[in-house]
Parts: C-alpha cells; structure tokens; sequence
C-alpha cells in the first residue's frame, strides 16, 4: 500500500513500495517543483506578449506540480495545462499529503476534482486538461511549448525514458519549447541530444540533486 512520507523541506510525497519510489525527491517535494517545473521551465521560457502557453505534464501525481505553476499563472503568462496519468492518486489520498499548508489547498483540490478528458477553465489564467492514459502509447498533442517530464526514475520505469518518446515529445512542441526533469543521467541527455533537443545542466534544487536538465527545441530545424 502505498505510503505519506514527510521530505526534507517539510512537505510530503507518497512512497510507492513495489517500486521502491517516490512520488517527489525525499530531499524536497515543494522545492522540486518549484525549482525544475516552475522556474526553470515555465516561468523561465520566454514570452513578450500575453500569451497561453501550453503545458505538458509526464505524471500528474499529486498535483503540485500543477497548482504551483496555476498560483504563477497571471494576465501575462497563462497556461493551457495539459497531464497525462494512467494511475490518479485518490483525493482522500492528496487530503492526507496536507499541501494546503504550503499551496492554495482550494486551488489544489479543485485541480483533483476536475473531471479527466475534458479542458476546465480553473481561473481566468489556468486550464487544466487532464488526460487518463498510458503515456507510451497515447497521441500527444501538439504544440507544446513547455514540457515537465516527470516520471519515476529510469531504473524503475526505464520504458518512460526511451529515445522513441523523446522522439515524439520533440514533434509535438513548438520552436524554443523547453523540456525539464530532475534526471541529469548521461545517457538521457545523449538521448536527448540525439533526437534534437539543445541540452543543459542546470544546478539542481537547493538541498537537492547537483544537477538537472532543460533541453529546448532549437527555432529552426
């Protein structure tokens, strides 16, 4: 059964058994996100004009990821979120992760109880699409500008991090898009790097990992 763990930071994650994994780093589920989802990635790509970027989510989880880029969210960089989850966490389950101490807890749990396949305007700056499918075979949509690939580590899912995904994420994005995750491993960057993507490390999240990536689609192919 899956299990509430308390993170370095103070916030929760939810340990998986059979997989022997974790939902966010043991070193910060809030710092995580913020760091490698929020500001490297959508708060860092660039915009010059009011414009509603689209969000691809690998794993929607818990949802943190979600509700801290909705809470950054304004009148100049709005979001058209889109996740893909085979497996929802149950809200009974988010309730007990206690995140309304630390995020908009309304906001979050609106996010977990808007319905699956379906675009829900959740404020004037935020749309949520949440997809319920198996990522390695659905369609992707298409013209993703921000990608947050999130998925359990590559020892424990190694067929969410194949070269034949990364080939698909890169056709469905946009010129300049901008892919992060929190694996720095060699091999995921060279797959990276092999089917396009202009890699960089990146220092990882105070407290946490030394390293991370942000791969970007160049403009022009």
């Amino acid at each position: 059964m899956n299990k509430i763990e308390i993170t370095a930071d103070g916030s929760a994650t939810i340990y998986v058994p059979h997989l022997d994994e974790h939902y966010h780093s043991v070193k910060g589920a809030l710092t995580e996100s913020l760091h490698i989802f929020r500001d490297c990635a959508f708060m860092h790509y660039p915009i010059t004009t009011t414009q509603r970027l689209r969000v691809l989510e690998i794993g929607f989880g818990t949802g943190l990821n979600a509700v801290v880029t909705a809470m950054a969210s304004d009148d100049s960089r709005q979001a058209h979120y889109i996740s893909l989850e085979l497996y929802p966490v149950e809200c009974e389950m988010i309730e007990k992760l206690n995140y309304g101490a630390i995020v908009d807890n309304d906001l979050l749990m609106s996010l977990h109880r808007a319905p699956w396949e379906s675009t829900e305007h959740i404020s004037p700056n935020f749309a949520l699409e949440k997809r319920k499918c198996d990522f390695t075979k659905c369609e992707l949509p298409k013209g993703i500008d921000v990608v947050y690939f999130d998925a359990f580590a590559p020892e424990k899912q190694p067929e969410m991090w194949s070269e034949e995904l990364f080939t698909r994420i890169f056709e469905a994005m946009a010129p300049n898009g901008i892919l992060t995750t929190y694996c720095a491993k060699g091999e995921i960057r060279r797959r990276l790097q092999r089917v396009g993507f202009i890699v960089e490390r990146l220092p990882g999240p105070p407290g946490g990992k030394r390293e991370i990536l942000r791969a970007t689609k160049p403009k022009e192919l």
